[in-house]
């Protein structure tokens, strides 16, 4: 797929996640998160190749409490923390930046 300016996207199950995950893309990313009211920053980023990362290491996308855990480890103190994330991806960080980064919804999260 190439550019997606409000082009449709790819199949996505009924709570917004990806249905394929081979369908994600940047440009996937930024209509997620659009959809999700969200303007994709270099901050938002920085969380995305995260969780894809550690996706592709443990086919699991971390819950909160694991996302932050994660986030602490691996960019510092400021990022790692659970007010941080809220700030970025709102009320529900997991599920919201999973959803965005194309991988499943979180196990464990409400």
């Amino acid at each position: 797929m190439t550019e997606m300016h409000d082009q449709k996207l790819p199949p996505l199950d009924k709570e917004g996640y990806l249905i394929d995950l081979n369908d994600w893309s940047a440009a996937v990313a930024e209509q997620l998160a659009k959809a999700e009211n969200i303007s994709l920053s270099p901050a938002h980023w920085q969380i995305i190749d995260l969780l894809r990362a550690f996706y592709a290491q443990t086919d699991t996308a971390p819950a909160m409490r694991a996302l932050v855990r994660l986030a602490l480890q691996n960019l510092g103190t400021e990022q790692g923390s659970s007010v941080y994330l809220m700030g970025l991806f709102g009320g529900s960080p997991a599920k919201v930046a999973a959803k965005v980064a194309g991988l499943p919804r979180p196990t464990n999260c409400l």
